[in-house]
């Protein structure tokens, strides 16, 4: 009896381990193969592709994100600030640049559970034709609480996650993307 209620207890461990670790993979495992860095963007250009492997499907399948292959739409993922803070709800922040190269584009904030961020204006998301830009073409977004307007994304306290699709993308996208040019995110005021 003691050596099958050790057999149980080894095998219920083992269970708990790669349970843990599979949710720690998909949640905020290490980087994906392809995946790089711009800025605070990150992109994997595997994704929505026959080379995504199984972990990167399952964390694109658990974060709800439709993905089409890379000749369609690069999605580029934000958690911090161009300074490297963490995104929350309680700040201020600003998304500054110029039009990425794409022939359409959006950004878009997810809270913590992946879902759109709940808000009386229901603004979710910026666009290239929906936003307002200045005489030389750049932007500026402004994401926070109780903000609206063409150029704003209402937050709710909390961590989030920018997601910004290139759809139809330049080449040089796909061929280097680590060297786009991307929106800055800057940190403002915190309550």
């Amino acid at each position: 009896m003691r050596v099958i209620l050790k057999l149980f207890a080894t095998a219920a461990a083992g269970i708990a381990l790669g349970l843990f670790a599979t949710w720690f993979t998909l949640m905020r495992g290490a980087p994906m193969g392809g995946e790089v860095a711009d800025g605070p963007w990150r992109t994997s250009l595997a994704t929505g592709s026959a080379a995504s492997g199984p972990v990167l499907r399952a964390r694109v399948a658990l974060h709800g994100l439709f993905a089409l292959n890379r000749s369609e739409t690069i999605y580029y993922t934000a958690s911090t600030d161009s300074a490297g803070n963490a995104l929350d709800g309680r700040c201020t922040w600003r998304l500054v640049g110029r039009d990425p190269p794409a022939r359409w584009w959006s950004i878009t904030a997810y809270g913590a559970d992946d879902f759109l961020i709940p808000n009386k204006a229901n603004a979710y998301s910026v666009s290239k034709t929906r936003i307002a830009r200045g005489a030389d073409g750049s932007f500026a977004v402004t994401l926070g609480r109780g903000t609206s307007g063409v150029d704003a994304i209402a937050l709710a306290p909390g961590r989030f996650t920018l997601t910004l699709r290139l759809y139809n993308p330049a080449p040089g996208v796909a061929a280097d993307p680590a060297h786009v040019a991307l929106p800055r995110i800057e940190m403002g005021a915190c309550a």
